[in-house]
């Protein structure tokens, strides 16, 4: 557990793993991804599910908190054997850009660094009505990396993984329809460069 602090030194929230018995934990967390994402998940039954699938025993799922509220999570795949893939990543809405989602994505760091992970990676679609980024609504094809190499956020949450030191590694074109594509992203968090060479 890792406690956040206020400036006078009481704990802001903490940040620690979400059991499977907090089955109110559980319901809230849920309800955090039918807020964030009701394109994606548009029922509590089916983000229930998606938070039970994060609290597998091979994964990682994080909340924060502040006495009983949850504030926001974060889970964490295991997809090959030294990386490790951020999936997903929500903020209640009203407490956007105070440090939380920094805190849990760093708290995850830790724990996929903790478990041999040299690599973190995630996906964030480009799925809006307005694209969010320089690569949506347009044609990717036939030089799709020089758009990844290019990729300018105009109001995405690219941008944050940005700020945390991610890396655009990779786009999957139309990937959720046309001019509506996949933004992969990666960071090293092994803090060892030379550690991939060995």
């Amino acid at each position: 557990m890792s406690v956040v602090p206020r400036p006078d030194g009481q704990p802001r929230f903490v940040i620690d793993d979400l059991r499977t018995d907090d089955k109110d934990a559980i319901d809230r967390a849920g309800a955090l991804l039918v807020e964030a994402f009701p394109h994606w998940l548009p029922t509590m039954e089916l983000a229930r599910d998606e938070v039970m699938q994060a609290l597998a025993a091979d994964r990682i799922c994080l909340v924060a908190r502040a006495e009983d509220e949850i504030l926001g999570w974060v889970g964490a795949i295991p997809g090959y054997s030294h990386a490790w893939e951020l999936h997903p990543l929500v903020v209640r809405a009203d407490v956007r850009r105070e440090g939380i989602g920094r805190a849990l994505v760093a708290a995850l760091e830790e724990r996929v660094r903790a478990e041999g992970a040299l690599t973190l990676h995630l996906g964030t679609d480009d799925d809006r009505p307005t694209p969010g980024t320089s690569a949506g609504g347009v044609e990717l094809f036939p030089d799709v990396l020089s758009h990844a190499a290019n990729l300018r956020v105009i109001d995405h949450p690219a941008g944050f993984y940005l700020r945390m030191g991610f890396e655009v590694v990779g786009l999957i074109p139309d990937a959720s329809g046309p001019g509506k594509p996949d933004i992969l992203m990666a960071k090293r968090v092994s803090g060892d460069s030379d550690q991939s060479r060995s």
